[in-house]
C-alpha cells in the first residue's frame, strides 16, 4: 500500500489549539459587544436624560427609600470603576460605595454628564486592551470569586438595571418619550437588523 507523502509546511492544527483560537474569538466578540453597549447604548441613554433634567430633578427622591438619578450615576461609575477599572484593569479600587447613595447634591447635571462619560471612556478602553486569558481566570472583585466573563457580564447587566430606572425617571419628569427604541420594521435596511457590535 502506497504512503502518502507528507505534506511540507503545513501541520494539522491541534484540538488545544483549535480551543485557543475559539476561545479568542469568543473574547474578541464579547469585548465588542460589551464596549458598545457602554460607548452606543449606555452612554447616550443616560447623557441624554442627564442632559434633559435640571438639577433639581437630577436629584428629586420621591421617598428616603430610593435613589435619586445623581446617586444612580455616580453609583454606576463606582461599580463600572470597581468591577472594570480595578478589577479587570489592574488600576487601585478606591470605591466608596456608601457614599454613592449618601450624596444629596446637587452635584450640576454637567459635572455628573462628564464623570459618566469619563468612567465608561477608561472602562472601555480596559476592555480594549483586555487579553483573552483576563477573562478566563478567577479575579477577587467587591469579595466575590469571580471570572472575568463574570465581572463584565455583571456590570452591564447592573448599568441596564439602573439605565432603566433612570430612564423611567426622566420619562416621568419630563412626560414625554425619550426616543431611544427604535425596532426594525418591514423596510428596515439589512443594516438596521443587526445589532450593534
Amino acid at each position: 500500500m502506497a504512503q502518502k507523502p507528507p505534506t511540507i509546511g503545513k501541520k494539522k492544527p491541534s484540538a488545544g489549539r483549535k480551543q485557543a483560537v475559539a476561545d479568542h474569538r469568543l473574547a474578541q466578540i464579547c469585548l465588542r459587544q460589551w464596549r458598545s453597549r457602554f460607548e452606543e447604548r449606555y452612554l447616550p441613554r443616560i447623557a441624554g436624560c442627564l442632559a434633559q433634567l435640571s438639577d433639581d430633578d437630577i436629584w428629586w427622591r420621591p421617598n428616603e427609600a430610593s435613589n435619586s438619578i445623581g446617586n444612580l450615576v455616580l453609583h454606576i461609575c463606582g461599580n463600572m470603576r470597581q468591577w472594570i477599572i480595578s478589577g479587570l484593569g489592574g488600576a487601585p479600587d478606591l470605591r466608596e460605595r456608601d457614599k454613592e447613595f449618601a450624596e444629596r447634591g446637587p452635584i450640576p447635571g454637567p459635572a455628573l454628564r462628564q464623570k459618566f462619560q469619563q468612567t465608561v471612556k477608561e472602562a472601555s478602553s480596559v476592555m480594549a486592551r483586555l487579553r483573552p486569558d483576563v477573562l478566563t481566570r478567577p479575579h477577587r472583585i467587591q469579595g466575590y470569586d469571580v471570572t472575568g466573563y463574570e465581572a463584565a457580564a455583571h456590570v452591564i447587566e447592573h448599568v441596564a438595571y439602573h439605565a432603566g430606572q433612570i430612564i423611567y425617571v426622566t420619562k416621568l419628569k419630563r412626560a414625554k418619550d425619550l426616543g431611544f427604541t427604535r425596532l426594525p420594521n418591514a423596510a428596515s435596511k439589512p443594516a438596521d437588523r443587526t445589532l450593534p457590535l
